[in-house]
């Protein structure tokens, strides 16, 4: 059995990362039990619902008293499976999955300050390191599902080093990752833009998070990219709205800090038992909507929450600048 010492995040992950990936499957347990216990802290630090902390808490003490691998569960049950086991519900399954499959918990990566898209993007198979920073360098492109667009568009394509094989494995792996998130139809471009929830809901979470910001109320976390010093300057929001759990940063891309807007540039994050997704929220600089907040990629509904008794205009011309 792998034993945890630490109690501090910092050091809980180095011994996580320490331990040989041939773990005994119960022990693997012990592990997620760890991350999910680190997560339910950093929750807690950060200022986040005591309901969802305690529900973390609780899936750790679970795993950490099972006889069975919970790999064992999925690989027999899949995520129904996981799901029936008492105080796993649907989101914390889905990030026990994910683990398995990534190695990794994005939503604990988001939570240390660690998440970066060029990591992302080298957990897709036929992307490695350096392939996913020039994607991101290329296109200045965020999400996953904004990559299967760039896989669709075209965009994809032109960056170096993407061939035509590559481009279809590529598309492959995005068809596989992404195969809870896509309409049984062939999807549109339009179909890859995330709208599981509301433009203003998303607006009002942005609104919320930079007056807190902006009066020094959040939680500040040390970011380790882009960050040499180390320095608790990131501030970080949990908050709610009808359910729904949102997480709320300023942007730390590369993109971001090249173009000065790490101060605008707001990314939104929704993990709960209904969904995930993810979403940045910018200071438009062209259009008619030029000086509003928008959601980037929803520029059409953004007119229609700012001017909802007139119609967006037929030319588009509130692009903003590429992330």
């Amino acid at each position: 059995m792998v034993a945890i010492q630490s109690h501090q995040p910092d050091e809980i992950a180095r011994e996580i990362e320490a331990v040989p990936k041939t773990t005994h499957p119960v022990s693997e347990n012990q592990v997620i039990a760890t991350l999910l216990e680190e997560i339910a802290m950093l929750l807690s630090d950060q200022g986040a619902s005591e309901f969802r902390v305690l529900a973390y808490r609780n899936a750790s003490q679970t795993l950490r008293e099972m006889s069975t691998p919970v790999r064992d569960v999925l690989d027999r049950d899949g995520m129904p499976g996981l799901i029936d086991l008492p105080t796993i519900g649907r989101s914390i399954a889905n990030l026990i999955e994910t683990y398995f499959r990534l190695d990794r918990m994005p939503l604990l990566d988001r939570l240390r300050g660690e998440e970066t898209a060029e990591r992302l993007f080298a957990t897709l198979p036929s992307i490695g390191a350096e392939l996913a920073h020039r994607i991101h360098e290329t296109l200045g492109i965020e999400t996953m599902l904004e990559l299967a667009a760039a896989a669709q568009d075209g965009r994809l394509a032109k960056v170096p080093g993407i061939g035509r094989k590559r481009l279809q494995g590529i598309r492959e792996s995005l068809a596989e990752r992404l195969r809870d998130h896509r309409p049984q139809s062939e999807p549109s471009v339009a179909d890859q833009v995330d709208r599981s929830a509301s433009v203003a809901e998303l607006l009002d979470v942005d609104t919320e998070y930079r007056r807190l910001a902006a009066t020094g109320k959040l939680v500040k976390i040390a970011p380790r990219h882009f960050n040499p010093g180390s320095i608790a300057w990131l501030p970080i929001l949990h908050c709610e709205r009808g359910g729904r759990h949102y997480t709320a940063m300023y942007s730390n891309t590369a993109r971001a800090h090249e173009l000065n807007t790490t101060k605008d540039w707001v990314i939104l994050y929704r993990d709960d038992p209904e969904s995930q997704g993810r979403w940045t929220v910018i200071t438009s600089q062209f259009g008619k909507l030029r000086g509003c907040r928008i959601v980037r990629g929803r520029e059409q509904e953004c007119w229609q929450h700012y001017h909802p008794d007139h119609p967006h205009p037929q030319q588009a011309d509130t692009k903003s600048a590429p992330l």
